[in-house]
């Protein structure tokens, strides 16, 4: 990982992520070998002591590095490419890995840099990183994975010079080429000796720094969140500050997501009461020296993020497409919702309506300014205000109600994503509800509120509505402010009906 540097980074464009929640049938996560991916490193370190004691950026044993990598994934089946850059007066590589078969217009690309500084071997940056990804695309290869998603792989040259090889990279890709990559993973710093368990905060959770990521990253975050929450890890987030090579990425749109054991930061005593180690003391303190060596490198955190990387690939790009929608809507046009549908509504502000909503934050990030998919969404009103409370959700009900939907016979699920967000003034009685109304009416989904704080996050619900079928039903929504004047907030999307 390279200094703090001040990035020029271009706007960032929105695009959404073609990723959907891994079906039953899909191939298990592998348990990555510990033991192979610290071969690898031994392998990077010998390569270090024999030229110089680094691998950096135009020196011999970046090449050696390189060619190492390149090695192990031509003889496992992959396409391999060295592409060659220039910078410094000095020839660059990055190793390009892709495995066969895959739509390649969903690429998943997953990335390492693998150059270290001048002054080190740099084993925990980033030989942990490259390593814990090479053992994940060899194992794609030992179980001859045939993922849905065209799966790649990079090593990042000079990266340690302010990201040139996945600058150059991206820099290369045609308008097609880059909107055929839907997500990046990037793997800087897994292994470090006191470690914090990080991810890239893709939907800005923690409400400062540089903001969220592209469309997508939160997603990106979620599927790393959910193997460290089944491990029973907590994970923090951190920023994408252009630090490390998701930076060229998400400058053109491309979310990103990825884990981070922390660098030259200091571990707080909050930190160590969460995962261990010292307090008061850096999280990698050999951090861009000579000591970043074999030893360097803490076994446990590199085995469990050699883990997570293994599920990130598996859960996102081994995937069963969804079945194609009988009735679907995604909120980018008008297609009949009625507000107040019953004309029964008590709530005096922040009404159910369809639109592109702004954020808001109070305590955290209450109303989500980003949509799942496209620019619009249903929202309890869509302005954000001079204030967090100033178009959120008051006074009673409010609800909100599709257009006719005629069901087939058969199975049926209705999905859809939602939130539901509050202050530590909300209570039980503020909710989210959605009722199907056909021949009966039937409440399908609750979330209720609770005398806590909530943050704003996207999930998605998928229910039963068999005993709908052959009926010509509606879709009813509704949120509820009846704790006073609790700040309450929610919003729903790409609701879609399946058989």
């Amino acid at each position: 990982m390279r200094t703090l540097w001040t990035m020029g980074m271009a706007a960032i464009l929105a695009i959404p992520l073609a990723f959907t929640a891994p079906s039953a049938s899909a191939a298990a996560p592998p348990d990555i070998s510990l033991t192979a991916v610290k071969a690898h490193l031994t392998q990077f370190q010998s390569i270090a002591t024999a030229n110089g004691g680094n691998r950096a950026h135009g020196r011999p044993g970046y090449l050696a590095s390189a060619n190492y990598v390149k090695g192990k994934l031509d003889a496992a089946g992959f396409t391999t490419t060295l592409q060659s850059f220039t910078y410094g007066g000095a020839t660059g590589y990055n190793v390009i890995a892709d495995w066969p078969g895959g739509d390649t217009n969903n690429t998943l690309m997953i990335g390492a840099h693998l150059d270290s500084v001048a002054s080190g071997p740099g084993i925990n940056d980033n030989g942990t990183g490259s390593a814990a990804i090479l053992e994940t695309a060899l194992e794609v290869s030992r179980q001859s994975l045939a993922p849905t998603r065209h799966l790649r792989f990079a090593w990042w040259g000079a990266e340690e010079l302010g990201l040139r090889g996945s600058q150059a990279y991206v820099n290369g890709l045609s308008s097609t080429e880059r909107s055929r990559i839907k997500g990046y993973y990037n793997f800087d710093m897994v292994g470090s000796p006191n470690p914090g368990y990080f991810l890239y905060d893709g939907d800005n959770s923690d409400g400062v720094g540089s903001g969220p990521g592209p469309a997508g990253s939160a997603q990106l975050e979620a599927t790393l969140q959910a193997y460290f929450s089944s491990i029973g890890v907590a994970t923090r987030g951190t920023d994408f500050d252009g630090r490390s090579d998701y930076g060229p990425f998400i400058a053109v749109g491309i979310p990103a997501g990825g884990t981070f054991t922390g660098a030259e930061g200091t571990k707080t005593s909050a930190q160590a009461t969460l995962w261990g180690g010292t307090a008061g003391q850096p999280f990698d303190p050999c951090y861009h020296r000579a000591c970043d060596t074999i030893t360097n490198v803490n076994d446990t955190a590199l085995n469990r993020n050699s883990d997570a990387i293994a599920y990130a690939v598996w859960t996102t790009a081994v995937t069963t497409p969804p079945p194609p929608a009988i009735w679907q809507d995604t909120f980018e046009t008008a297609t009949g919702w009625t507000a107040n549908p019953s004309g029964t509504d008590t709530a005096t502000a922040g009404a159910w309506e369809r639109g592109d909503p702004e954020a808001t934050t109070s305590s955290g990030t209450k109303q989500l300014g980003t949509t799942v998919s496209g620019s619009n969404d249903l929202v309890t009103g869509r302005l954000a205000g001079a204030a967090a409370g100033d178009y959120d959700l008051d006074g009673g009900v409010s609800s909100i109600r599709s257009p006719a939907i005629t069901l087939p016979t058969g199975t049926l699920k209705l999905g859809f994503s939602w939130y539901l967000a509050h202050g530590s003034n909300a209570s039980n009685a503020d909710f989210l509800r959605v009722k199907v109304v056909g021949s009966t009416t039937t409440q399908v989904f609750q979330q209720l509120g609770s005398a806590a704080n909530r943050d704003g996050a996207w999930a998605t619900a998928n229910v039963d509505i068999s005993a709908f079928a052959g009926q010509s039903v509606r879709i009813l929504v509704e949120a509820g402010d009846a704790s006073g004047a609790s700040l309450v907030e929610a919003g729903i999307d790409d609701v879609r009906v399946t058989r």
